[in-house]
């Protein structure tokens, strides 16, 4: 994982609200993209971010599971998967971006319709 805790880009902002607003809707009411920090995972370019909530202890931060996933076709063709997961405190902890060939991702969709909601 990068050290270097960042801003979301604005790509990463339209697919985080996308998968913060399904998971609201399953009942993680709490999940907020404000003071949200990003670092880069080492992944091979697929685009997977460890996320860095404003004023929670990282140190402390412990895996919990997946809460909200969708699809969607990089600009390619092939498709990809982006999964949230929270930590066992149900704070937002990692962007999982999973492009199916392993290569990396070109483009998050500038149309929040070409995200497709799937069951993580």
């Amino acid at each position: 994982m990068s050290s270097i805790h960042r801003d979301p880009t604005a790509a990463e902002v339209r697919l985080l609200e996308f998968l913060f607003h399904t998971a609201r809707q399953v009942g993680f009411h709490q999940l907020s993209l404000r003071g949200l920090q990003v670092a880069n995972l080492k992944d091979g370019g697929m685009g997977s971010l460890r996320l860095f909530p404003i004023s929670t202890d990282w140190s402390s931060q412990q895996f919990g599971r997946a809460v909200s996933a969708c699809t969607f076709d990089d600009e390619d063709g092939v498709a990809v998967i982006a999964t949230l997961y929270l930590d066992r405190s149900g704070g937002p902890f990692e962007l999982d971006v999973w492009r199916t060939d392993f290569g990396e991702l070109i483009r998050i969709p500038e149309d929040p319709a070409r995200l497709i909601r799937t069951t993580p």
